[in-house]
């Protein structure tokens, strides 16, 4: 594994971020069944006292006659960063938000991954790379 950022400004300076392919959608359910049909083909899950969260692919939720009225893209900043890093989510959200882009983010081990409204993509790319290219000549 590559080295591991841990400051704000190694983490911004090098997110690199990518869109990655497909639409997603949020869904939540408290049908055990849905839940083990659903679990080998979603890209995360997470127990909440209201029912299980999921975030499938579309095609899966319109096969399982799920609601797909909101489609995700997934954009995956590509920085190792620390776990216990401070400052990327922040910087990503608050870039993004002033800019008119709602923004989900979800950590995972490895990276960080941004799912926003499928029309917002190519925008908040471009504000996700101009963010980092400004942190960088900073001296991120």
């Amino acid at each position: 594994m590559p080295d591991v950022a841990r400051t704000a400004s190694q983490m911004i300076s090098g997110m690199t971020p990518v869109l990655q392919p497909g639409n997603f959608v949020f869904i939540t359910t408290q049908d055990r069944d849905l839940v083990a049909a659903l679990f080998s083909q979603a890209i995360s899950i997470f127990r909440e006292d209201e029912g299980v969260s999921m975030l499938i692919p579309i095609e899966l939720a319109e096969k399982s006659r799920l609601n797909v009225d909101q489609p995700m893209r997934c954009i995956t900043l590509n920085v190792y960063s620390s776990l216990e890093g401070v400052g990327l989510t922040a910087a990503v959200s608050s870039a993004l938000g002033d800019n008119g882009n709602p923004c989900n983010m979800v950590a995972a081990f490895h990276h960080d991954h941004v799912f926003l409204p499928s029309g917002l993509c190519d925008r908040a790319m471009e504000v996700l790379t101009a963010l980092q290219h400004e942190t960088a000549e900073q001296g991120g």
